[in-house]
């Protein structure tokens, strides 16, 4: 699906360019810019479920699922490059006008959305969830929402003969382009800085695990993505002191309750302290003066 979706976007890309070019239309060249960087977005997608399934290994123990992040996230930066490029360009425009032919920019604009609106079908009968799957589809919508407005612009232009109509539409593309790129680079952003994942929150995970029998107390807890679907936890538990073969049960119920959370790579901490009964209930011999909720200061643990 991606490699044939990929071949299609940069054979049209290039032909948007040379159709741009000959009818001296800024938003087909605009949409062109777009279009590449949709070729882009397949592309990435393409290079991130190949590295994702490539197999961990001796160094990178956790295989290579952030190379599709580091994907979306380089992919999402160019966008914002580009849109800014094609705002120079509009501001060009405006000042100096050029005539544009307009038929041929209808033609092209129409062939675009034909084609956007096939790939987006085509993407999302796939893989669902994925941040770079996500990330081209959202490409391609824009595009079609961009071919349609192309549409428009060149119907005005053929009756107002209003020039202008042309780098307008460029400036509202590249806000477009703008607005796409941003959220993906704010959730591969999180997921690169080890950020809490999209979607679960922090008290509740700690809550669920505390509710488990036989567990006393949670804290240093951490959850964080290493790709975009999968995440992982490290954190201490407290409980009764008591032989491992019995532990086991708390491990496992407590690794049930996780995968409610959609949290499959676990690594828990078991710490026993005897209890010492004092006047103010129970008292642990050794200090824990924190509480694994506002704990943070407690980083260097794992790595």
């Amino acid at each position: 699906m991606l490699q044939l979706s990929l071949a299609a976007t940069l054979l049209f890309t290039a032909f948007e360019v040379f159709a741009g070019v000959r009818a001296h239309s800024l938003a087909l060249l605009s949409d062109a810019g777009h279009n590449f960087t949709d070729a882009l977005a397949l592309l990435l997608a393409a290079i991130g479920l190949y590295l994702q399934n490539k197999p961990a290994n001796d160094v990178k123990t956790y295989g290579y699922q952030r190379a599709g992040v580091i994907a979306a996230f380089l992919n999402a930066t160019t966008l914002v490059v580009i849109a800014l490029v094609i705002f120079w360009e509009a501001a060009g425009r405006i000042i100096h006008p050029a005539s544009i032919d307009d038929r041929l920019m209808l033609w092209v604009a129409a062939a675009a959305l034909v084609m956007n609106t096939a790939i987006v079908v085509l993407l999302n009968s796939g893989g669902e969830g994925d941040i770079n799957i996500r990330a081209a589809v959202i490409h391609m919508l824009g595009d079609a929402v961009g071919a349609l407005a192309i549409i428009g612009g060149a119907i005005a232009i053929h009756y107002t003969g209003f020039t202008y109509i042309d780098p307008i539409l460029s400036i509202v593309l590249g806000l477009f382009i703008i607005y796409t790129g941003w959220d993906i680079i704010r959730e591969s952003l999180n997921i690169l800085l080890e950020g809490l994942p999209r979607g679960i929150q922090l008290s509740q995970v700690t809550k669920a695990m505390s509710a488990v029998e036989g567990v006393l107390d949670v804290h240093d807890l951490h959850i964080w993505s290493l790709g975009s679907s999968t995440h992982a936890l490290s954190s201490h538990v407290l409980i009764e002191d008591m032989p491992p073969s019995a532990s086991a049960a708390i491990l496992k119920k407590i690794n049930q309750v996780l995968c409610g959370f959609g949290i499959h790579h676990t690594t828990i901490q078991f710490e026993h302290m005897p209890c010492v009964l004092s006047e103010d209930g129970c008292k642990m011999t050794h200090d824990h003066s924190h509480d694994g909720a506002h704990d943070h200061g407690h980083a260097h643990h794992h790595h």
